[in-house]
């Protein structure tokens, strides 16, 4: 029989994927089914939890199919989920409305009318700003993008649901209420509901002060555990729904930024990883909670022990290549089809990396700016746009595609010059993850363009999963967090390149000063 395994669930906003993990970090198997995302007029986007539990057990039985013995050696249950989505359900743990996700700003003037006073910045009272700050070491994003804002939506918009609502759960949370029949929330799960007092990482609370001027009633929240917490076993419905034995254990698992810092193996302070996916990000584990209002980052709670997260968020990563793969090029162009070959044969990555070295550096002096739907940091700003500068009647597709690559590298580079100030030193080595770290050539870019090694985790893609593994091995004892760092791998460690410095400098200044200009341009034509 192989050694004891995790299922570990990966359920992002595109789909449901589980993996067979090792206490070891070794990922047996993979099984993914898309999921639909509604996008709604007002800047609404849901996506239909019945429809997650139902791929789940799709999923679930591929990798019986594939990998009977692994399964059959399934002893604990861990999620990684997306993040800042928000389900009413009722007394009967039914969900009253799809879930609200992440990208759904349709609460953002409820949030204001709830929190605004004067003296007020950005359409919130100081002193309730002040108070977040203090006690969560964050606040509510002005895009009404968190469950503080979805939460005020349906109370404000729809009461008919508001007053049948027993509780509202972010997406690991009712993932966990489906598997046990236990009503919990996380310490990462809970954070953007922002009512919770975080000054002590080993005694995460909610706050009497927060939670009486979130304008949500007490019993409708959710009581709150560890990530590493064991919370029970499979209820005897979702054994049946999995295929699995009752006394599987579940552990509460994280959001994926969360799981992530785990999957990278990047658990000792100040080791900071790249996450490139959809959007991306860059985190480290610090021993202190801290806040940089200005650039929109902060320290918050975490799967680690007496540690917080330090997370910089970048809004649109991936999703600009999405775009350009989807809306761009023509339906029968070759890089539209490689997308859709099998992974033995090649992704659109290696579409991309045929392409990338061809053109040099600077991309002919044509830049992009990423900002497809806002941006989260350096700066918090939703009416940010993308956008090509410097087009010619000589610019290639050739070009336009690298400088997509740039341009998602140097709003990098500028996150990173904030993640510097608040580590408190420069990051001279990074770990690069999730689906974009499958591109040689944007790892390439992106050591050129933030000048500093570039460690790539062998098996990116499997980041999440790999995280919700060791998370569920560290809950049932299997391993330590302080083991994750020699348990991972890399593949391969890219070098800056000295001799691109200079162009990716001049780069750099002109992207800064495109968006000091472009940014009161945008805010006129997306108000």
């Amino acid at each position: 029989m192989p050694p004891e395994q995790i299922l570990a669930i990966d359920l992002g906003t595109s789909g449901m994927k589980a993996a067979l993990v090792a206490a070891d970090g070794t990922v047996t198997g993979w099984a993914e089914r898309a999921v639909a995302l509604h996008v709604l007029p007002r800047g609404g986007a849901e996506q239909d939890p019945v429809e997650w539990w139902d791929a789940l057990a799709a999923v679930v039985a591929d990798l019986g199919r594939a990998h009977p013995d692994h399964l059959r050696a399934v002893t604990t249950v861990c999620s990684s989920t997306q993040g800042e989505g928000t389900i009413a359900v009722d007394a009967h743990g039914e969900p009253l409305t799809r879930c609200i996700s992440w990208l759904d700003m349709r609460g953002a003037a409820n949030l204001r009318r709830q929190f605004g006073g004067f003296p007020s910045h950005g359409g919130f009272s100081v002193r309730r700003i002040a108070r977040w700050l203090r006690l969560t070491g964050g606040m509510p994003s002005v895009t009404g993008k968190d469950p503080a804002a979805h939460m005020l939506f349906v109370r404000d918009e729809l009461p008919h649901v508001y007053e049948r609502t027993a509780t509202f759960l972010n997406v690991l949370d009712w993932i966990n209420l489906k598997l046990t029949g236990r009503t919990v929330a996380t310490v990462d799960s809970i954070l953007t509901s922002w009512v919770t007092d975080n000054r002590r990482p080993g005694d995460i609370r909610y706050s009497p002060a927060l939670v009486a001027d979130c304008g949500i009633d007490r019993d409708k929240l959710p009581p709150i555990v560890a990530c590493t917490e064991v919370i029970g076993t499979l209820s005897p419905a979702a054994a049946g729904h999995l295929g699995l034995p009752a006394s599987v254990r579940v552990v509460a698992g994280a959001i994926d930024n969360t799981a992530a810092a785990v999957g990278a193996g990047t658990t000792g302070d100040n080791q900071p990883h790249l996450y490139v996916g959809t959007s991306s990000w860059i985190a480290a584990h610090v021993p202190r909670k801290k806040t940089d209002v200005v650039a929109q980052i902060a320290s918050v709670p975490c799967a680690v022990p007496d540690r917080y997260l330090m997370t910089a968020l970048q809004a649109t990563a991936g999703a600009n290549l999405t775009w350009l793969r989807d809306k761009v090029v023509e339906y029968d162009d070759p890089l539209l089809s490689a997308g859709h070959i099998s992974r033995d044969e090649g992704t659109i990555f290696d579409a991309f990396d045929r392409i990338i070295p061809t053109v040099p550096p600077g991309a002919g002096g044509v830049l992009y700016t990423p900002w497809l739907y806002g941006e989260r940091a350096p700066v918090d700003d939703p009416n940010l746009r993308a956008g090509f500068v410097n087009i010619s009647l000589d610019t290639t597709r050739s070009e336009l595609l690298r400088a997509v690559f740039e341009g998602v590298a140097l709003n990098t580079r500028w996150l990173a010059r904030a993640v510097d100030r608040f580590l408190g030193a420069p990051v001279t080595s990074m770990a690069i993850t999730g689906g974009g770290a499958q591109s040689d050539s944007w790892c390439q870019i992106f050591a050129d363009v933030l000048g500093v090694e570039i460690r790539r985790d062998a098996r990116p893609v499997a980041v999440n999963v790999r995280g919700a593994g060791w998370i569920g091995a560290v809950g049932t004892g299997l391993v330590s967090f302080a083991d994750l760092p020699d348990l991972m791998k890399s593949d391969h460690v890219f070098e800056p390149t000295a001799a691109h410095r200079a162009v990716y400098d001049e780069l750099f200044d002109v992207y800064r000063y495109l968006h000091k200009r472009l940014a009161p341009v945008y805010r006129r034509l997306n108000r």
